[in-house]
């Protein structure tokens, strides 16, 4: 998948577990898991807004696109 989430690299840096970060974005703990996880087929714009808000960083930060090789 050319998306990858690096969902996981900015909770790190802000120190917030995946239940404060689901709590704080309104989200369940299985949807965020499969966002974390790189299986997510999409995500809404409403949720990465929240989630950038939260984490005070970029959508770049959480997402990055690779090439198929």
């Amino acid at each position: 998948m050319p998306i990858i989430v690096n969902l996981d690299v900015m909770m790190a840096k802000r120190k917030m577990s995946m239940s404060e970060l689901s709590s704080k974005v309104d989200i369940t703990l299985a949807n965020l898991s499969v966002l974390k996880n790189n299986r997510a087929k999409a995500i809404r714009f409403s949720t990465l807004e929240k989630i950038c808000h939260v984490l005070d960083c970029q959508p770049a930060d959480i997402l990055e696109y690779r090439e198929d090789k």
